[in-house]
């Protein structure tokens, strides 16, 4: 085992990798991370093993920017179907009843679309990763053990209906982190009065980044055949996850300073909130944050850049 990790490389940086439809996100991490011979990768937040789309994977140091990336907004593109509830509120799910779609009109569901916009509670489906006991509900599911949940309270930014063709409609959803997309058609199945369930969903944003990056696995096993310098070059910066932070320029004598722990004062710096820390112009530390006096603190360093 160890002569196996001692072929393994330190990468660095962030990948934007299009999930294909059939694989969980942690198979398609172990499949980049295999081809990039990587010592430490993961992801930024599971996608169905249905669901397409923007899954930001996290190399080396870069796992420490994973977590801000988790608590980020998502955006997705839904296809739902109306008149069916599943037993996973997908299509891989076998369907539990069905109900007649025939009073669903397009300004009916625009209507009830509009209700679902802004703060809403949700209830977690028992076919997610949440822990009951220390267990995944997912787990308790397949057993065909139920457990109450608590509701949660998730943002939905935007919610924009785009296409409506008896029994399939099409949306757009940008909400908060912890949403969960099946919950919100199922719930919208149920205010229509005949049920619905997800067939098709691509993610189309996550925090700073979006689709017009990302790469599939095609690409990447022909450029890993290539060589490892190429497929290096696909890599982001680390910093590109914390994009939305301001960024704050530390003299050497302040990098030293906060390299063991120190707050340091730095002119001209935000006055709140969390920032992205240099050394000079373009060596990325880490992150910090502004203390009620005006001191930059240091949060999560890098140990290389």
């Amino acid at each position: 085992m160890g002569r196996r990790h001692n072929n393994l490389r330190r990468v660095n940086g962030i990948l934007l990798l299009d999930k294909p439809s059939g694989m969980t996100s942690n198979a398609a991490l172990q499949a980049v991370k295999r081809l990039y011979c990587a010592r430490k990768a993961g992801h930024t937040g599971s996608l169905d093993p249905l669901a397409t789309g923007l899954l930001p994977l996290c190399f080396g140091e870069a796992t420490k920017v994973s977590g801000f990336l988790l608590d980020a907004d998502k955006r997705y593109r839904v296809v739902c179907k109306l008149g069916e509830r599943t037993t996973t509120g997908d299509a891989e799910g076998e369907v539990l009843e069905r109900r007649p779609v025939e009073g669903v009109t397009e300004a009916r569901l625009r209507k009830v679309l509009e209700g679902f916009v802004g703060e809403i509670e949700q209830i977690p489906p028992m076919y997610s990763a949440v822990k009951h006991k220390g267990e995944r509900l997912y787990k308790l599911a397949r057993q065909g053990v139920e457990v109450e949940r608590e509701a949660r309270k998730v943002d939905i930014h935007l919610l924009e209906l785009r296409d409506f063709r008896v029994p399939d409609f099409e949306i757009d959803v940008h909400c908060s982190k912890g949403t969960y997309v099946r919950t919100l058609v199922e719930d919208i199945g149920e205010l229509l009065g005949c049920g619905a369930h997800v067939t098709a969903l691509r993610r189309l944003a996550v925090g700073p980044f979006d689709d017009s990056q990302m790469i599939d696995m095609a690409v990447l096993e022909a450029t890993a055949a290539e060589s490892m310098a190429a497929l290096d070059k696909l890599l982001l910066p680390m910093e590109s996850g914390l994009a939305q932070w301001p960024g704050v320029r530390l003299s050497g004598d302040a990098a030293f300073y906060l390299r063991q722990g120190q707050p340091v004062l730095v002119p001209q710096a935000p006055t709140e909130g969390w920032v992205r820390l240099y050394e000079g112009e373009s060596r990325f530390l880490g992150m910090g944050e502004i203390l009620d006096d005006g001191r930059v603190a240091p949060r999560r360093l890098m140990t290389a850049s």
